[in-house]
This record gives C-alpha cells, sequence and structure tokens, in this order.
C-alpha cells in the first residue's frame, strides 16, 4: 500500500491539506482473507487522523465489485465515478 499527502491525478479537485490518499493496497494470496487489508485500511486511516487530515481517499476500477465490497464495508462511500483514459474509476472516502 502507498500512502500519499497528495493526488492530482485522480483528486484533482481535493482541497489541499484536508485528505490522504491510499493506492496499490495489495495482500499476497496465501494471507487473503486473514484481514490484512482491514488492517491495511484501519492503519491508513489511524495515520491520516494523526496527521490532522479530515479524509481518506482513494480509488479503483470500477468494474472490481469485491474491491469496492471491502472498501464499502470498511466504511468508505462512493464519492463518484470518473473517467481516465478508457477506463473507468471508482473514488471513495471515509471521514476521519
Amino acid at each position: 500500500m502507498r500512502f500519499q499527502r497528495e493526488d492530482p491525478v485522480f483528486w484533482p479537485d481535493a482541497e489541499p491539506g484536508t485528505s490522504a490518499f491510499l493506492h496499490k493496497l495489495a495482500v499476497r494470496r496465501a494471507w487473503a482473507g486473514q484481514g490484512v487489508s482491514t488492517a491495511l485500511l484501519a492503519f491508513g486511516c489511524q495515520h491520516a487522523g494523526s496527521l490532522g487530515l479530515r479524509y481518506l481517499r482513494l480509488d479503483c476500477v470500477a468494474d472490481r465489485q469485491p474491491l469496492r465490497r471491502l472498501y464499502e464495508g470498511f466504511g468508505f462511500t462512493l464519492n463518484d465515478c470518473v473517467r481516465k483514459g478508457s477506463r473507468e474509476f471508482a473514488r471513495y472516502q471515509i471521514v476521519l
């Protein structure tokens, strides 16, 4: 997982200094289903909150339903969907 303070590519409209952004959340297949993804999301929320930020934001390809269910189950809400090139991406956020 990559934790960023800016994301001008997927979140150019985010007010500077209010958000952190997660990218490339990945878990080895051998660890799948053991809560690692949830722990990484929880760490992202805790770390962003400790920096005084209001939101943790992330995106994924819009047709990746299992991943979207993971984010929604954790408490992220769908902000919107945006098109980048030929793909559509779902943008999610959680208020800290």
